[in-house]
C-alpha cells in the first residue's frame, strides 16, 4: 500500500505497475465474430440486399435493443448522421445547433447536406448547454444536435424540451454512447432520430459501421434514399411515402453486418463491467477539494467507459496531472496546448475558416442561406475553460477492480496533498 506522502516527494506511487490499456468491444472480438465472418464469406452472398441478410438482421436487432420502429445500418457513424439529417428534410438555407466539444463529424454532417453548423457552448455536463442553444436559435434555426461524449448523456430532456418549444428537430448523435440509457428511454430514442457509430474505438465495433434509428417512417425512408442512389432499383415496386432522390452511397455490408451483430450480444457483458467499475470509482473517492465531478443527469443510464473531474482552475488542473502522473497514472486536461484535438471545435479549422469542396463556398454561400453566422477560435470560451481543467480516464474491459482502488487512491492522494 502506498502512504499519503506524494509521490513527487518521495512516497510510494499509488499504482504499484503500469495500468492496462484496451478499449470495450475490440477486446471482444474473437471466435464467434471469426466464425459469423467467415459464414458470411463461405456463402458470398456479400450484398446487403434480399431476404434474411446479416444487414437487415442487424437491424431488427438493433430496432429491438433500441425499441424504436425503424434503423438503418450505414458505412460509418457519420454517414448515420447524414442520412439521419437528409431524412429530417434539413439543406440548404438551414441552421443546425452543434456542441462545441464533439468529433469534427458531427459538424461535417451538416454541411454534407448543405446546412450550416452553428456552434454552441457546453456545460458542466460536458454536452450541449440548453442555455446557450436557445441563445444562437435563429429564425433559419432547423435542428439541434446534442451529443453524448464518452458515454454519458448531456441534459437532454431540456434539450428535447427546447426542441418541442421551438418547433425545431432534435437529432441525438449517440456515437459515442452506443447502449447509454437516459431516464428509462435508450440513448437516441429521446429525439426525432438517432445515431450511432461502431467505428473501432465506440462501445461495440465493426472497424467502421454506423446506424440511424427512428419512430418516423418518413425520416428512414429518406434516410435509405440518401445512403443509396439506386434505391429504388433494388427495391422494385415499392411504393414510397416520398418521392425517391439520389445521393451519395452509404450502404453497410455483410461482412461488418456479421461482426456487428456479434458484438451487440456482447454490449450487456461491456456494460455491465465498466458500470460496476464506474460505480466503484465515484464510491472509493473522497469529498473533492480541488475539483467537481461532472455533471451526470443519470448515472444509471451512463456507460460508465469515462470519468471526468473538473479543476477548479486550468493551473489546478496542471498541477493535478503532473502530481498524478508521478502517482502513476497518466491523465491530462482535455484541452491544452497538445494535441489539436478534432474533438474541440478550435481546430475545426475548415468549418471555423468556411472552406466549402469548391471556391463556391458552400454551404455558406449557397443563395439560400440568409443567415450570419460567424465562427472564430475563441467564440466558445465557456467550452474552452471548462475542457482546460477537465481531466478525464478510460474505463475499459482490460481495468480490474484492483485498477481501480489504485486510481482511486491515487485521485484522493493529490487532491487532498495539493
Amino acid at each position: 500500500m502506498s502512504t499519503n506522502k506524494l509521490a513527487r516527494d518521495g512516497g510510494t506511487p499509488a499504482i504499484r505497475e503500469p495500468l492496462p490499456g484496451g478499449g470495450c468491444g475490440i477486446e471482444l472480438i474473437g471466435e464467434e465474430e471469426i466464425a459469423a465472418v467467415t459464414e458470411v464469406l463461405r456463402g458470398k452472398k456479400l450484398f446487403r440486399f434480399g431476404v434474411g441478410t446479416e444487414c437487415t438482421e442487424l437491424e431488427a436487432e438493433i430496432a429491438a435493443w433500441l425499441g424504436t420502429g425503424h434503423v438503418l445500418f450505414l458505412s460509418t457513424g457519420t454517414a448515420a448522421l447524414v442520412c439521419a439529417l437528409s431524412g429530417m428534410g434539413i439543406g440548404p438555407g438551414d441552421e443546425v445547433i452543434v456542441p462545441g466539444y464533439t468529433y469534427i463529424a458531427t459538424a461535417a454532417a451538416v454541411v454534407a447536406v448543405g446546412a450550416v453548423p452553428v456552434i454552441a457552448e457546453i456545460d458542466d455536463s460536458l454536452g450541449l448547454d440548453p442555455a446557450d442553444v436557445r441563445a444562437k436559435i435563429t429564425p433559419y434555426t432547423r435542428a439541434i444536435i446534442p451529443v453524448h461524449m464518452q458515454g454519458v448523456p448531456c441534459r437532454l430532456q431540456e434539450l428535447r424540451q427546447l426542441a418541442d418549444e421551438k418547433g425545431l428537430l432534435l437529432l441525438e448523435d449517440s456515437c459515442q454512447a452506443v447502449g447509454a440509457s437516459y431516464r428509462g428511454k435508450k440513448v437516441g430514442t429521446w429525439g426525432h432520430a438517432g445515431a450511432w457509430s461502431l467505428n473501432y474505438y465506440k462501445a461495440i465495433t465493426c472497424g467502421e459501421g454506423g446506424a440511424v434509428f427512428t419512430d418516423d417512417p418518413v425520416i428512414i425512408e429518406r434516410a435509405q434514399f440518401q445512403s443509396d442512389p439506386a434505391l429504388p432499383m433494388w427495391k422494385g415496386n415499392t411504393e414510397w411515402l416520398t418521392p425517391p432522390f439520389s445521393r451519395e452511397c452509404y450502404r453497410g455490408n455483410e461482412v461488418t453486418a456479421a461482426i456487428a451483430r456479434v458484438q451487440l450480444r456482447k454490449l450487456p457483458r461491456i456494460l455491465d463491467h465498466c458500470r460496476a467499475l464506474k460505480r466503484e470509482l465515484l464510491s472509493l473517492l473522497d469529498t473533492p477539494q480541488h475539483y467537481v465531478r461532472q455533471h451526470v443527469d443519470d448515472p444509471d443510464g451512463e456507460l460508465g467507459i469515462s470519468f471526468a473531474m473538473i479543476a477548479h482552475t486550468p493551473e489546478l488542473a496542471c498541477r493535478m496531472s503532473e502530481l498524478l502522473l508521478a502517482e502513476g497514472l497518466t491523465i491530462g486536461s482535455a484541452y491544452n496546448s497538445g494535441f489539436p484535438d478534432r474533438h474541440i471545435y478550435r481546430y475545426w479549422d475548415s468549418i471555423l475558416n468556411k472552406h466549402g469542396a469548391t471556391p463556391a463556398g458552400y454551404p455558406w454561400r449557397d443563395p439560400a442561406y440568409h443567415g450570419k453566422v460567424e465562427y472564430s477560435p475563441e467564440m466558445c470560451p465557456h467550452t474552452l475553460d471548462l475542457l482546460s481543467r477537465a481531466l478525464r480516464l478510460s474505463i475499459h474491459l482490460n481495468l480490474t477492480s484492483d485498477h481501480i482502488a489504485q486510481i482511486a487512491e491515487a485521485i484522493n492522494k493529490v487532491d487532498a496533498g495539493m
